[in-house]
């Protein structure tokens, strides 16, 4: 079975980059880490609405172009290559797949189209501060409609307009839709390792919300959205580690040291092609999770555990062996090394950590096993 992109996603992919060559430069990036009062970068956001990327995998009915996940992947892996400023993630890849997945017929109608439009801002709140955060241990909590409680950190909270909040009550924990312009929400900005995705305390005082959907079981919802939302995750980080090899390869090849390039010594070639070995691993779970998504195989939370847990792994790596081959000049702020360190370590949080994705491929596997003695 071909897992590849198809003739037409290739091309998506191709136009994608060069918009993005020439419209996000690492100098679009760097405004939002040298003025604070940046979250994102506006003008960006406003063009990626107009080319139609945050409603690639939306219905047509719903105001999207309808042309799936493997495209939105692919979308996905060239916004991962630039460190792209804008809450994409967070907007596409959760919100609008929470609301595509558990969303009433209501929902879908009065929120989808607004997320295509870019007049919708999403995000998650989940964790309540520091430590492995269990939703049937929530402190926010509903009552009566009514959720209270703080939420942090909470990537793009600051700029989200909505937020889906997983909070505690009378029967479990459950997911809601929040409106973040209410009377008793309040947004306070938190220092961040990666400042071009913000993060953000948000805090509930009896404020209004709307259960996602009809299910009562948040967990169950909540680990769904997560899988839907890992596989794009991984394309990011797919290709911010290509661009941390191209950089590398780059720069060893014009970086002289007793009278050679350092691209012939055999200790940086090893270090480049161990990047190489890592990336494209991740490239082929990827691959097996886009599919699983885009055709709704029961082989999804398989394959979208395995493309984190070597997602995290690749971009992580290469990240660090591409500022390693700069050798000192990685370390300054004038070389761009350190923006893919940042993000990858942001991407490698904002779904859960390392730890837990293992731990959910680990059970995974068991059961495909169990199931086969059954059989």
């Amino acid at each position: 079975m071909n897992f590849d992109y198809s003739q037409d996603q290739v091309l998506l992919k191709e136009q994608a980059r060069r918009f993005l060559d020439a419209e996000c430069t690492s100098s679009v990036t760097r405004k939002i880490l040298d003025n604070p009062d940046l979250r994102f970068d506006k003008n960006l956001w406003k063009q990626v609405v107009e080319l139609g990327w945050t409603g690639i995998a939306i219905p047509e009915e719903f105001g999207g172009t309808g042309m799936g996940h493997v495209d939105l992947c692919a979308i996905a892996e060239e916004l991962g290559r630039v460190v792209a400023p804008i809450p994409f993630a967070t907007t596409v890849y959760v919100f609008a797949e929470a609301i595509m997945l558990a969303g009433t017929d209501e929902q879908k109608k009065a929120l989808l189209p607004k997320i295509a439009a870019g007049e919708l801002i999403g995000c998650l709140a989940t964790a309540e501060g520091q430590g492995y955060f269990h939703p049937e241990k929530a402190n926010t909590r509903v009552k009566k409609g009514r959720l209270s409680g703080t939420k942090l950190p909470v990537i793009d909270g600051d700029v989200a307009s909505h937020a889906l909040v997983m909070a505690g009550t009378e029967d479990g924990a459950g997911l809601f839709i929040v409106r973040l312009d209410q009377e008793g929400v309040t947004k306070a900005p938190m220092a961040s390792l990666d400042p071009t995705r913000s993060l953000a305390r948000l805090s509930f005082e009896n404020v209004a919300c709307e259960p996602l959907g009809s299910s009562a079981d948040g967990a169950a919802q909540l680990s769904k959205i997560l899988d839907r939302a890992a596989v794009p995750v991984a394309f990011e980080q797919i290709g911010g580690a290509e661009r941390c090899l191209e950089a590398a390869l780059s720069f060893s090849a014009e970086r002289f040291a007793f009278g050679k390039t350092i691209a012939n010594y055999q200790a940086i070639k090893h270090k480049l092609a161990d990047i190489y070995i890592k990336k494209e691993i991740a490239r082929s779970n990827a691959y097996f999770g886009a599919w699983a998504l885009d055709t709704h195989a029961v082989e999804l939370p398989r394959a979208a555990a395995a493309a984190r847990i070597a997602g995290i792994q690749a971009y992580e790596f290469a990240a660090q062996e591409s500022l390693q081959t700069h050798g000192g000049m990685g370390f300054t702020w004038e070389m761009d090394c350190h923006l893919h360190l940042r993000r990858s370590r942001q991407l490698a949080l904002c779904l859960g950590g390392l730890p837990i994705w293992r731990e959910r491929l680990v059970s995974e596997m068991e059961g495909v096993e169990q199931h086969k003695a059954r059989a």
